[in-house]
């Protein structure tokens, strides 16, 4: 026996109350769903290749021509426009002041620091610290020395194409605090292209051990950044590395001197200039190596 009573029907006028009132929500929350955004995808991640230690990641435009030309500081000139010397596929135009192999310096350090951010984000270092990667001293002059690079780099205008891929705008973006001596920098992501198109994985302690020597750090980056080198005419390395000596003899020593830099140091097993032809015997980098290797095809001498 059930002894439950039951339930009444509620009143007619409640009952069609509370109906309404389902109806309203429900159709709220339709409405909310239909005017809510779809989920946006992940965000990817834009970031520089994560090259070995001991090395800078460069992009071979970088290297293959006049943007950081082998020049001294006291040589350096305004430019408006111009189109710099460059190996063939690429194209370089530059407005700001000429950049020299210490600026390249500057720049293949602050890579270094922003590879393990993502592009577009900012990096912070300290002065000091920066300028002990460079191998320089902490002084107040090589303060200065960093804070005027560091404008040249921002205010050059570029426009750099290498096959399919340009990149147009400064070199960098920065900020410094100037009581705690930190910077703060910050990579364009769109340089990304850059190293699309190519770039090589620069011997770090080698171009520390070339300081001050701007033809030698230039024709090593340009060695490292050819797998494969032959003989070359005395005025194309000339043209490539923005020289500002117009002499050729003297230039010619100039070559001679920077060559045997890079033979002390192992990057060249030998060279010679014969009759206007600058040839290398080369002691190729693990990473040519294995490239020529992929190849299939053994390296050949000039």
């Amino acid at each position: 026996m059930n002894d439950t009573a039951p339930a009444e029907p509620l009143p007619r006028d409640v009952a069609a109350t509370l109906e309404s009132f389902r109806r309203t929500i429900t159709e709220k929350a339709e409405r909310e769903k239909a005017r809510a955004p779809e989920p946006k995808p992940p965000t990817k991640v834009v970031q520089l290749p994560m090259w070995p230690e001991k090395t800078r990641g460069t992009p071979n435009t970088f290297l293959r021509g006049a943007l950081f030309s082998a020049i001294q500081g006291k040589e350096r000139r305004a430019l408006k426009g111009e189109l710099l010397a460059c190996q063939k596929g690429q194209c370089i135009r530059f407005t700001g002041w000429q950049l020299d192999q210490s600026d390249l310096d500057v720049w293949e350090q602050a890579a270094e620091l922003a590879r393990t951010h993502p592009l577009g984000n900012v990096c912070h270092f300290s002065i000091n610290g920066f300028l002990r990667a460079l191998d320089r001293p902490t002084g107040k002059a090589q303060h200065e020395w960093l804070k005027s690079s560091f404008r040249r780099l921002m205010a050059a205008g570029v426009e750099i194409t290498e096959g399919r891929h340009t990149y147009g705008g400064s070199l960098l973006e920065f900020a410094r605090d100037e009581i705690d001596e930190v910077y703060i920098v910050r990579l364009n992501p769109t340089i990304l292209n850059l190293y699309r198109a190519g770039w090589t994985a620069v011997d770090w302690d080698i171009r520390r051990r070339l300081r001050r020597k701007p033809l030698a750090l230039w024709l090593h980056g340009w060695l490292s950044s050819n797998v494969e080198n032959y003989s070359v005419k005395l005025e194309t390395i000339r043209q490539l590395s923005g020289s500002r000596n117009p002499h050729m003899g003297s230039f010619k020593r100039q070559v001679q001197a920077a060559l045997a830099d890079l033979q002390a140091e192992g990057v060249l097993r030998g060279h010679s200039i014969e009759d206007g032809l600058v040839a290398f015997d080369r002691t190729p980098a693990p990473t040519q190596i294995r490239h020529l290797a992929r190849k299939g095809k053994p390296r050949r001498k000039p």
